[in-house]
């Protein structure tokens, strides 16, 4: 311990004695650990973003779309074909009737995603989701109410003019007193709605903002936005995330027959499962995090010619006082142990900068989709062990060199 500390104080020392050298081998170091785990960060908070997005709709629901994506190949490229027959309200409704399996059935369609919110003087900006929504929608989907009411059961039968604001929409609309925009009446288009209801904040993620939504009674959304437009989801939340997937093996033989698919066909709709989506996506997310420890071990690699030739510059540098160092009884290991220091030393205070900045650098990415602060802790434990490595691969020729030499010729070198 104590010859550690020796070595790590006349380490020290020769790094102040040569700021500019060393500050700038120590920027070289730091910009690629930066890079590295600037990119990892990021994917961390990507990955986070995933998973935040999905667990909106809980892990014991699945959803039943039209639609069905493909891969094809064109001209040697890979690309996603979109394939598959939409869902229409009459076979959405029969499904719904049909279904025995103990479990909430919800029917929703889109509306429009570039619909203006407007009120008095204010409005919103032309990027609000309109969706059309049953009884049971705002239970699956994890959606509480924050102030006001959810539709009553008149308000959906008959398509009443009625509304729930996500909570962005409310707040940009009532500013802070956005609580008392129940009863309110607000435009979307030509069309006015009375405020029933404003739901929580959810927060952004990787797919939607869900504060920027505006829940409509699906039977009004059918008049808004007409039947030529329809393209329904029925979303199923069984009560025990045991009978999932018999209930989804039931549903799918229940939407084969409503739409009447031949025995030994493939079905032309998908059943969506947020575990398996989220899964898809995070086997995408580590092909990018691989490739990016990729391209960062190429810069470290970099990094490694760098300091290696500022040592050798160091060790040509300071013959004279290695060469006294000799005469007054040092061991050639003791040479090699106080370069080898420095060498990882100055890999060190490199990598630890770059650790921080890049670890700032990708929460900043998270404010996108307003994740938690992450520190991942294993790249962290990566990256400096990538800097350990790389400050002894580029000093341990150095140190052999500087132990090497011959103390006579070392106290004669001008």
């Amino acid at each position: 311990m104590t010859r550690l500390l020796f070595n790590l104080n006349l380490a020290y020392r020769a790094i102040r004695g040569n700021r500019l050298r060393s500050a700038i081998t120590i920027a070289i170091i730091a910009l690629g650990i930066t890079a590295l785990i600037g990119i990892l960060t990021s994917i961390e908070v990507m990955k986070a973003g995933v998973y935040t997005s999905f667990s909106q709709m809980g892990a014991n629901s699945f959803q039943i779309t039209g639609d069905i994506i493909k891969q094809r190949r064109s001209h040697g490229l890979q690309i996603s074909v979109r394939e598959g027959k939409d869902i229409t309200y009459l076979e959405a409704k029969e499904f719904k009737n049909r279904y025995e399996f103990p479990a909430d059935v919800s029917m929703s369609m889109s509306g429009t995603s570039i619909a203006t919110v407007k009120y008095a003087s204010r409005k919103t900006n032309p990027n609000i989701n309109t969706m059309g929504i049953d009884e049971a929608y705002l239970k699956i989907s994890d959606t509480d109410l924050e102030s006001g009411r959810d539709f009553s059961q008149s308000e959906l039968q008959f398509g009443s003019a009625v509304c729930i604001l996500g909570n962005g929409v409310a707040k940009t609309l009532f500013g802070a007193k956005y609580k008392n925009g129940i009863g309110k009446t607000i435009s979307i288009g030509d069309i006015k709605y009375t405020v029933v209801g404003i739901a929580e904040s959810k927060g952004g993620s990787m797919i939607m903002n869900a504060d920027n939504l505006v829940f409509l009674p699906l039977e009004n959304a059918r008049a808004v936005y007409g039947s030529d437009n329809e393209r329904f989801v029925l979303n199923v939340m069984v009560d025990d995330i045991a009978n999932k997937d018999m209930a989804q093996q039931e549903a799918e033989g229940l939407f084969r027959v409503i739409r009447k698919v031949p025995v030994g066909t493939e079905n032309n709709f998908t059943i969506q499962q947020n575990d398996s989506l989220a899964s898809m996506l995070l086997d995408s997310i580590s092909v990018i995090s691989w490739a990016a420890l990729f391209i960062g071990i190429i810069t470290l690699l970099g990094s490694v010619i760098g300091l290696m030739n500022i040592m050798l510059v160091s060790v040509a540098e300071r013959t004279r006082e290695i060469g006294i160092n000799k005469a007054l009884g040092a061991r050639s290991s003791t040479i090699k142990q106080q370069f080898l220091t420095e060498s990882v030393l100055i890999s060190l205070i490199g990598g630890l900068t770059g650790i921080i900045l890049g670890i700032l650098i990708g929460n900043l990415f998270g404010l996108l989709f307003e994740t938690a602060f992450i520190i991942p802790w294993g790249w962290i434990i990566m990256g400096i062990s990538l800097c350990t490595v790389v400050g002894i691969i580029s000093g341990i020729y150095p140190a052999l060199k500087a132990a090497k030499l011959d103390p006579i010729v070392a106290l004669r070198y001008e």
